[in-house]
């Protein structure tokens, strides 16, 4: 049987949560994809990826590729034994994403009785004052959907437009998509201590990450890359 890890970044700090939350997710996807054996780690958590080896297919749960899943990830799954592993392109990059992230605003505009072409959009996100990488595919994202609502625009953590500058003024009839992969300090702390600081008054989704959709969109991909592997 095939062997598959979902990684995802973890909280150095504290790594049981996010070891935990992975795990579950993984366990989500396992029972989607018959064919091969799901699994979840964190880079965060000692000797999670141990559990890998050479045949394993890893899932990055990052939204950009960037240093941690060109470098990073690589050289820690060599520590572990699998420098061969195959890494396949991350949740960020996961071709199911952009229709999955048009469903969730469309669904939160219709709930909310806003038509989704007179919405606005904001799109939160990491960003990083070191690499482009992310902030690119973020913007992405938020342009493949300004055709569908009022406006897009996006916020970033790490680098300007920050957040509560991006935020400041919208109206009320706007969404926040935060476009991040697992809910960590970013999305509990940070973003909504940028939106109060901004005066928003829109509607925030949860991270897209959390989604009940993702399980099931991440084993399409998975899926997709099993018969490519000797």
């Amino acid at each position: 049987m095939h062997k598959v890890l979902v990684v995802a970044h973890g909280q150095p700090g504290d790594p049981v949560p996010q070891q935990q939350a992975v795990e579950s997710l993984a366990a989500r996807v396992d029972a989607l994809v018959p064919q091969a054996l799901v699994r979840g780690a964190t880079l965060a958590m000692p000797g999670a990826l141990d559990l890998a080896d050479d045949e394993t297919l890893i899932y990055p749960m990052f939204m950009a590729t960037g240093w941690f899943t060109r470098s990073e990830l690589p050289s820690r799954l060599a520590l572990a034994g699998a420098p061969q592993a195959r890494i396949l392109p991350p949740f960020g990059a996961d071709p199911g994403l952009p229709a999955l992230c048009l469903a969730l605003v469309a669904k939160a505009a219709e709930t909310q009785g806003w038509p989704l072409a007179e919405t606005r959009l904001l799109v939160a996100a990491h960003g990083s004052g070191r690499s482009r990488a992310p902030s690119e595919a973020a913007r992405r994202i938020a342009a493949g959907l300004a055709p569908h609502v009022g406006a897009a625009s996006c916020g970033f953590i790490e680098e300007p437009p920050h957040i509560a500058e991006a935020a400041r003024d919208l109206p009320a009839q706007t969404i926040c998509l935060p476009l991040f992969a697992t809910q960590a300090d970013h999305v509990t702390d940070d973003l909504p201590t940028a939106l109060a600081d901004a005066g928003f008054r829109g509607l925030v989704l949860p991270p897209v990450g959390l989604a009940p959709e993702v399980p099931a969109m991440i084993a399409e991909s998975i899926k997709a890359a099993l018969p490519k592997r000797p």
